[in-house]
């Protein structure tokens, strides 16, 4: 571990501990449902039509501690691209009830991060309304397991805001739980099989996801609270 990892990690503890504290604290904040059921979401989007819901066995929805969650697969009609859809909404965020980062849950699935990073996906006018930018920055991680790869965008959102750093969204739901006395969050991954695990396959995955979260980003105004 380098220098700078080793300090990541330790301000990211600091975070979780400032965390623990006040959302033990926040006992009388009230949990926010979402605006519309999440099973209402969409299931057409501009050329991406659901082919399938995927549903989680009941161990692992008590694992994750996720309040509502939606989990499907898109194909694009045109040329048959899929892309997998997960959200996870929160509540309320108290010990055992918090957002669960991929970077936990992929490796412990067996996928293997290749490379990582974030990208900038720009937003239509009429969804950017809201939020401080008229794009969002997301994590971008390309990940393995034998021979499949697969390219992973997402990001924590709640009250009008996306987030893509961990660290800024334990800071947020900090400052949010004493401003605002909420601890609701929602976390939003989109996924693209690459493939054949090359450059220009992953630019292609690229593409299809940014596609997606551009079609289907403007839905989400309407069920996660502002």
């Amino acid at each position: 571990m380098t220098g700078s990892d080793f300090a990541r990690t330790l301000a990211l503890c600091g975070c979780l501990v400032v965390a623990a504290v006040v959302l033990d604290h926040a006992s009388q904040s009230e949990p926010v449902a979402l605006r519309t059921p999440l099973a209402s979401f969409p299931t057409e989007v501009d050329g991406w039509k659901s082919t399938r819901t995927v549903e989680f066995d009941p161990k692992i929805v008590t694992i994750l501690g996720v309040t509502e969650y939606l989990n499907r697969v898109y194909v694009r009609e045109q040329d048959r691209t899929q892309v997998g859809l997960y959200v996870g909404y929160y509540k309320s965020q108290r010990q055992g009830e918090s957002i669960h980062s991929p970077l936990n849950c992929l490796p412990g699935s067996g996928w293997q991060p290749i490379t990582s990073g974030r990208a900038i996906i720009p937003i239509p006018a009429d969804a950017s309304a809201s939020l401080a930018a008229p794009s969002i920055e997301v994590n971008r991680y390309v990940v393995q397991k034998g021979l499949d790869t697969l390219l992973v965008l997402y990001w924590y959102q709640s009250h009008g805001r996306v987030v893509a750093s961990e660290y800024w969204s334990k800071i947020f739901l900090v400052t949010d739980a004493v401003r605002l006395n909420r601890t609701d969050g929602s976390i939003v991954r989109v996924i693209a099989p690459v493939a054949d695990g090359t450059a220009e396959a992953a630019a292609r995955a690229q593409d299809a996801a940014t596609h997606f979260i551009q079609t289907m980003f403007p839905a989400l105004d309407g069920f996660l609270p502002s």
